[in-house]
């Protein structure tokens, strides 16, 4: 005997449509999460949508000998812009593995690594413009943040300078928020309302989303280098099984999916922000490692893997934030029958949509205690290690993972150290309390921080040590 899956009562033929804010629909999920618990469902629009949330559920749907990314919804409407992309594409699109296998050895940890520098070194150019401001006007932490994503991704990736961190807000940051929040609310209004009264909209952003691509193709052809970075590899490699290589449009694609992916980066780090503003203590325990393991020494990659309690906070972030806030799933194609999870406790349709919420993921108390807590400790060494597979799934799951994920960590990572090394922190409203909204992210809503230069001079084991880039 299985046991019923609940669901919120809806209404005739709109089903929960109502249960759902399209403008915050992760904020709406986390809401059902805790009222029903480690599953739930709802059906919109004759849809039905089943939903995880716990370790040991979210580890089972993540077995790939049953289960697999589901494209449609939300991911499905991005290929207005993206097309067949690593992102995007279907589970039978040949196109995948050829996208796949031409770019994986440009985000493997040591291609990653080779462009640490540009990554530390953007984010001391934003330290820089904090360290340049009166401390007491208030930034938007993710503002900045997004700015200092999109000029490193641009950077690292592309070989382009988008000299966005002053100055007028790059254009991209705006189109692909447009383009992604109106993507996660097209599948809850009928097709014809979409194409009468939001099309145009979605359109331009698309548009300006493949404009800066296409800018950055074009920069590179009129700019020859003998840079060997993603783009190099997009214009000239061939994938090894097919021998084919990608079009321009093709590179597009691709360049734009790509910081749409690492715009979680920027709202974990804002949320670490806040979290550390809320936990003072680990502000200090995580400058005694960088002052320990960074010291007076240029900040280099290898100081990297010796900054576990820093690691340990962006862990922590990423678990408390949810900023990448889930993903979908669905059982394999040869399925038959009903499947059945969680030992036979729970029964779904062989062809049933899934979706994993992170956020009630990584609170689950059978895991972590005191879940709401900012424990930075607890993904560190043994206590992190022995954390079951399906509490660490923040950056996805299986082969359709986030190809950026070694990116992702590593930005997070060499700006989360950057800024805790150079600035001090503060709250512009000491009162505020965490809100959040987000499309394919989740970002602090509202969210002001007064910044100024940490003391420049402290005593560091006897000597004199001043941050990176002070005078």
């Amino acid at each position: 005997m299985t046991t019923q899956i609940p669901q919120p009562p809806g209404v005739p033929l709109l089903g929960n449509i109502f249960d759902v804010d399209p403008s915050n629909t992760w904020t709406s999920l986390q809401k059902l999460w805790e009222k029903y618990g480690e599953i739930f469902k709802i059906t919109v629009l004759g849809q039905q949508i089943v939903f995880v949330g716990n370790v040991a559920l979210c580890e089972e749907l993540c077995d790939e000998k049953r289960f697999r990314k589901f494209v449609g919804g939300p991911i499905e409407e991005v290929r207005y812009a993206v097309h067949a992309s690593l992102f995007t594409a279907f589970a039978n699109e040949p196109i995948w593995g050829v996208h796949h296998r031409i770019l994986a050895p440009s985000v493997t940890p040591a291609a990653v690594a080779e462009h640490f520098v540009e990554v530390r070194d953007c984010a001391y150019e934003l330290t820089a413009k904090w360290r340049g401001l009166s401390g007491d006007s208030p930034v938007s932490a993710i503002s900045e943040l997004n700015r200092l994503d999109i000029e490193t991704t641009t950077l690292c990736f592309y070989g382009r300078k988008l000299n966005g961190l002053a100055g007028p807000e790059p254009p991209m940051i705006k189109a692909m928020d447009g383009a992604t929040s109106e993507a996660i609310k097209r599948p809850t209004r009928p097709g014809l309302l979409n194409r009468l009264f939001y099309q145009s909209k979605f359109a331009k952003d698309s548009k300006d989303m493949r404009k800066y691509a296409a800018e950055c193709l074009e920069h590179r052809k009129a700019n020859p280098t003998d840079r060997k970075d993603m783009l190099h590899t997009m214009m000239n490699a061939k994938d090894p099984e097919t021998g084919k290589s990608l079009d321009d449009q093709q590179i597009i694609d691709e360049i734009v999916t790509m910081p749409i992916g690492s715009s979680t980066a920027p709202c974990v780090i804002s949320h670490a922000i806040y979290y550390l503003l809320k936990e003072p203590t680990c502000i200090t325990k995580a400058r005694e490692e960088i002052d320990s393991v960074v010291g007076e020494d240029e900040f280099t990659h290898d100081h990297l893997e010796k900054l576990s309690y820093c690691a340990g906070i962006v862990r922590e972030s990423l678990r408390l934030s949810a900023a990448a806030p889930g993903f979908n799933i669905e059982p394999l194609p040869d399925t038959e029958g009903p499947v059945l999870l969680g030992g036979g406790k729970y029964q779904v349709p062989a062809k049933q949509t899934m979706i994993v919420v992170l956020h009630g993921v990584n609170r689950d108390p059978a895991v972590f205690e005191e879940p709401e807590a900012f424990k930075p400790e607890r993904m560190v060494g043994e206590a992190f290690e022995k954390l079951p597979e399906g509490a660490k799934k923040w950056f996805g799951n299986g082969k359709r993972a986030c190809y950026g994920m070694h990116h992702a960590w590593m930005w997070n990572m060499t700006t989360i150290v950057t800024l805790l090394k150079d600035v001090d922190f503060e709250m512009a409203d000491p009162s505020y309390k965490l809100k959040q909204d987000g499309w394919f992210n989740l970002r602090p809503v509202d969210f002001y921080v007064r910044v100024k230069p940490r003391a420049k001079e402290r005593i560091l084991l006897g000597t004199t040590y001043r941050p990176c880039n002070l005078p």
